[in-house]
């Protein structure tokens, strides 16, 4: 089952910062947030998935890259 409401254009997230809680809202105005689908289970989200469902971007196409360090210098 996948929920979407008449409000999937906003979003609030609210999050400790180690010296208060923090409240970021946003509203899109040309398209809506992917969500998840409802279910027993909590949804984590990296740095990179965060950034894209604030963006209106679909974060579950965002995965993370391997980045190979270099074998010498010079």
């Amino acid at each position: 089952m996948h929920y979407e409401t008449n409000c999937a254009d906003r979003i609030k997230i609210v999050w400790w910062d180690g010296s208060g809680v923090c409240l970021y809202a946003k509203r899109l105005e040309q398209s809506k947030f992917c969500w998840p689908r409802i279910g027993p289970h909590r949804v984590q989200l990296n740095h990179a998935q965060l950034l894209a469902l604030v963006d209106g971007l679909d974060w579950k196409k965002v995965r993370p890259v391997a980045v190979k360090r270099p074998q010498s210098v010079g």
